[in-house]
């Protein structure tokens, strides 16, 4: 037989707020649409485990060694050591053997959890921030507050089962009469009647409704991030408490910067008298603009730090990473005469005219030992 109270993670002694504080947090942690639909077969298990002991009939019933979800697979059913009398009065009530009927289903229902999804850009990711999302949810009924009453008045007391929720009936079987229950169809197992329901919101207590939050984005945040905000989601039947609202959180690509862990990479584009120079270039980043120093000498694909302009580390004080630049010489498409004959005078009195190339991986890559920038260039343009 599943033990219920370890589903639920509390103690045989656990009281009814016990019990209900813990499948909340059960429930939210296995809902498929925040867990995942692998998770679909446990939330169910919370859920049955939740249906047997919220309930003090079958909590007794289960406690006797009977599950009520299925009690022919319970252990010692029908045999030794169990009063079958206790247990068929714990299914039909004190008429069969004692065992108390099941009280009145409580018109206040905890709420559901809630799911949105927000982007927001790669600067907002980098230094934190407040974004708004809008969610259609059911909130509290402004007219009655959550009661489910018109203005003035009160449930009052079902007349077909006086307040217990349930109803009774004798049935003959083949071992005797017996007495069943089963909730009351009048006031659908509540005990109580709504006379004179809220027009607002029908007598639910609630209302749907959209409704703008606010969501602080943490600094260095990533992508597919989900943010739990507190008592945000779905309030509840009678204006019972919020569920919990998930927001998951993508960060949209930039048209400058790629993230990579907390450093962001650029590619810039400098003629190649810089790159042979050396050169001082201003870049934007999200700290304005800032300036860059080509070193004379750079080459195609050499990199440059801007330290401490990256992503914000996450749950850090502030350290951040770097921007890291990476350089594209460009290679002009077409000289004149007297620009061909100068990059020509210089690709002789600088460069190897071995023809002869040795290929090699990209980490060992030749240092200026091999062919000259200016010989590819001249060759380029031939």
């Amino acid at each position: 037989m599943t033990d219920y109270y370890e589903v639920l993670g509390v103690d045989h002694n656990a009281s009814d707020d016990d019990i209900k504080k813990a499948y909340r947090k059960m429930s939210r942690k296995y809902h498929p649409d925040i867990a995942g639909p692998e998770f679909e077969d446990k939330f169910k298990e919370v859920n049955s485990a939740y249906e047997v002991l919220s309930d003090p009939q079958k909590r007794q019933m289960y406690d006797q060694g009977v599950d009520p979800n299925n009690p022919q697979a319970s252990a010692g059913f029908g045999a030794g050591g169990f009063d079958m009398g206790d247990i068929f009065g714990s299914f039909f009530g004190q008429g069969f053997g004692g065992g108390s009927g099941q009280g009145p289903v409580p018109r206040t229902q905890p709420g559901r959890d809630s799911l949105a999804s927000l982007n927001i850009d790669l600067r907002t990711a980098v230094f934190g921030g407040t974004e708004h999302v809008d969610i259609h949810t059911m909130a509290l009924c402004p007219d009655c507050g959550g009661r489910g009453t018109a203005e003035g008045t009160q449930p009052v007391t079902c007349p077909d089962c006086q307040g217990r929720g349930f109803t009774q009936k004798v049935v003959r079987t083949l071992i005797g009469q017996m007495m069943t229950s089963a909730p009351c169809p009048r006031c659908e197992g509540h005990g109580t009647i709504i006379e004179k329901p809220c027009q607002g919101c029908a007598g639910h207590g609630r209302v749907r409704t959209k409704r703008t939050v606010g969501v602080s984005i943490p600094a260095g945040i990533n992508n597919d991030t989900r943010l739990r905000l507190a008592s945000q989601g779905e309030v509840g039947e009678g204006g019972g408490a919020a569920g919990d609202l998930y927001i998951d959180v993508r960060i949209r690509k930039d048209k400058t910067f790629v993230r990579e862990g907390d450093d962001l990479h650029c590619w810039i584009e400098v003629p190649m008298s810089w790159a042979a120079l050396g050169h001082a270039v201003r870049i934007n980043t999200f700290d304005g603009e800032r300036s860059l120093d080509i070193p004379a000498g750079s080459q195609y694909d050499d990199t440059l730090r801007l330290e401490g302009l990256g992503v914000t580390h996450l749950r850090s004080d502030g350290e951040r990473g770097d921007i890291v630049a990476h350089l594209v010489v460009k290679i002009p498409t077409s000289l004149s005469e007297h620009e061909r004959e100068l990059i020509e005078q210089f690709a002789d009195s600088h460069d190897d005219d071995d023809e002869h190339i040795e290929a090699v991986s990209s980490h060992n890559k030749p240092s200026g030992s091999k062919r000259g920038f200016f010989s590819k260039l001249k060759d380029a343009l031939s």
